[in-house]
């Protein structure tokens, strides 16, 4: 047999097995197994979910699509950055997506919808938070115009890829940049935006928990350098991060005057919806398909806010940051 011919019968053997491989190890409805998803060799999740979800991206991007480009024609806006509002509330109809998860009664939505608040969160509270924010991501940034900070992993870009800030101020020999003052502000802010979605959609507070990922953003005008500069993309948070049943966020700068661009944007059938940005404004929204969502380019300045999810499932709670 000649080498040639036994290079390709090789080549074609070890393709098998990686097929056969790749097979086992995703679950019923074509998603990488528990054992994949959770692995630490993330190259191993890659190759599994991009066959496993290679039949359906082509559609979902198609059916986002058509959505996107006919709510560019018909944007209208849910919040203003002028206005103060104690509750503003739009609701729809819950999606299907719940009904591929496990679901836990009297957690997992049953009345779906987005909601608005100001005042929930004063503006001393909010600066105090966007101090929080820029004291950890002084130490990295993203090459690109996105950039994030995790305080419960304490995951932080920087360049094209991510550090661990309290492991960086280990190795560095610097002193810790959070204060006790810090950790209680966090934290009280936190169980109060938990308090407020457990009233508004009717659920016992003790069966919603705080789950992964919640962080820090930092938008800026800088151009993509890597995927994960790219948050303009209409998505699905219960797709993107299936642990998520309810989505908030806190926005720390205002829209106009620190940054334009960057408005929040929820994307119907009937057209688009847009949350202006405003220091201290609180939007929370259940987290299926009923509230795809995107977030506008930013245009000028810096645009700062904190994503804070909650989950039913008591297996993907989180517990407060250590700071350190």
């Amino acid at each position: 047999m000649s080498a040639t011919r036994k290079r390709k019968e090789s080549k074609k053997k070890a393709q098998n097995t990686d097929d056969k491989e790749l097979e086992n190890n995703v679950d019923e409805k074509g998603r990488p197994s528990r054992e994949v998803r959770t692995t630490t060799d993330p190259s191993i999740y890659k190759k599994a979910a991009s066959r496993a979800l290679v039949r359906v991206v082509f559609i979902a991007l198609f059916l986002i699509g058509l959505m996107f480009i006919r709510g560019k024609e018909d944007m209208k806006t849910l919040a203003k950055q002028s206005e103060k509002y104690t509750k503003k509330t739009f609701q729809t109809s819950c999606s299907k997506d719940y009904d591929d998860y496990k679901r836990f009664k009297g957690c997992t939505p049953v009345r779906c919808g987005r909601i608005v608040m100001d005042g929930v969160i004063s503006e001393p509270e909010a600066r105090g938070l966007l101090s929080i924010a820029k004291k950890g991501l002084a130490y990295g940034g993203s090459y690109g115009g996105a950039s994030i900070l995790d305080l419960h992993s304490g995951a932080l870009s920087k360049g094209s890829s991510f550090i661990n800030l309290y492991k960086f101020l280990e190795n560095e020999e610097l002193d810790p940049i959070y204060s006790k003052r810090d950790v209680q502000l966090y934290t009280t802010i936190k169980n109060r935006i938990k308090a407020v979605i457990a009233t508004e959609f009717a659920i016992k507070p003790s069966r919603l928990h705080l789950t992964h990922p919640t962080f820090f953003s930092r938008m800026t005008s800088a151009p993509a350098q890597t995927v994960h500069d790219e948050y303009w993309h209409p998505h699905i948070d219960k797709i993107t991060y299936e642990t998520f049943d309810y989505t908030s966020l806190v926005y720390l700068t205002d829209y106009s005057k620190d940054f334009t661009g960057g408005r929040f944007v929820f994307v119907d059938k009937e057209g688009n919806w847009t949350v202006e940005p405003k220091v201290g404004r609180l939007s929370f929204f259940t987290s299926g398909s009923e509230n795809l969502h995107y977030v506008e380019k930013v245009a000028s300045g810096t645009r700062y806010a904190i994503t804070v999810s909650f989950t039913c499932d008591e297996d993907h709670a989180i517990g407060d940051p250590n700071f350190s």
